[in-house]
């Protein structure tokens, strides 16, 4: 019931390999994402590539091809909105937003035969991966991982004051752009597994629940890329078992994982503050009082 499924089904077993190897990506850049306060612009990127790929499709050209297209504009049009404007980057970041989700539809739109990619481009495919999928999500995973690891310090002060990562030496923009690459190319890399949609919930729910145990990026990390390779497991056997979508049946698994991780914590929480307060505050004897 556990095992079967893929020691029986080769699309299965790569679809394991697939997807795990987007949970590791995905914890590396989506710790950065969740303590960097980057949620906003992940799911502008997740959805801002949709343009690049219909685009793609039409002319013939690999998805992937569009997709990194996508993010530089999405990303080169946040850039110039919010300094040539003078508007804040959330404005700047939902106006492109919605502008390249709505240029998308419209590309999509144009052909009726782009019902079903646009499902997939939305969805992914994560039982119809191939190994050329595996070597790109494996490149992917390396750049991601190297970026990060050079970068690390800066990142990390980052996270903390932008201020300081800037009375540090560093150049703030430089990294944050560096940054803002590692979660494009994450999502780049991972659209034609679990799908635009999907992706920002693979990014945040494994690394918020990291950040619930953990103070060091490190262990973040670690816990985010656990928490990610455990819900791939565990959804490809709720679909398998229940025929529902691959993809949705894993992110919704790393969004309970965090719920159940949450309550955990508030509960624990709770009990040591009660405890905390009777310690503080002993009650008094019942004859302390009389006379």
């Amino acid at each position: 019931m556990f095992i079967e499924p893929f020691a029986n089904n080769e699309f299965l077993r790569l679809s394991l390999v697939a997807g795990i190897l987007v949970a590791f990506t995905c914890a590396i850049a989506g710790t950065f994402v969740v303590l960097r306060g980057l949620a906003f612009i992940g799911d502008a990127l997740a959805h801002g590539v949709l343009p690049g790929i219909a685009t793609a499709m039409l002319l013939g050209v690999s998805g992937v091809i569009g997709a990194a297209v996508g993010s530089l504009v999405m990303m080169a049009g946040v850039s110039v909105v919010s300094r040539r404007f003078r508007l804040s980057g959330d404005t700047a970041i939902g106006l492109l937003f919605v502008g390249m989700l709505a240029l998308g539809v419209m590309i999509t739109s144009r052909s009726r035969t782009f019902v079903g990619d646009l499902s997939r481009i939305l969805f992914g495919e994560l039982l119809g991966v191939n190994s050329g999928d595996l070597v790109l999500q494996f490149v992917a995973l390396v750049i991601v991982a190297v970026v990060a690891f050079i970068a690390r310090r800066p990142f990390l002060l980052l996270c903390v004051d932008e201020g300081l990562a800037k009375t540090s030496g560093f150049s703030s923009r430089l990294f944050q752009n560096l940054m803002l690459m590692i979660v494009a190319i994450t999502v780049i890399a991972s659209f034609q597994t679990v799908g635009t949609l999907l992706v920002l919930g693979m990014l945040i729910a494994p690394a918020a629940t990291g950040a619930l145990f953990a103070r060091r990026i490190s262990t973040v990390m670690l816990i985010a890329s656990l928490v990610g390779s455990i819900s791939t497991y565990v959804g490809l056997l709720i679909s398998y078992h229940f025929d529902l979508a691959a993809g949705a049946s894993i992110v919704l698994t790393t969004v309970l994982i965090f719920a159940a991780a949450a309550t955990y914590t508030e509960i624990k929480k709770a009990i040591a503050d009660n405890s905390h307060e009777e310690h503080e505050h002993p009650h008094s004897h019942a004859g302390s009082h009389v006379r």
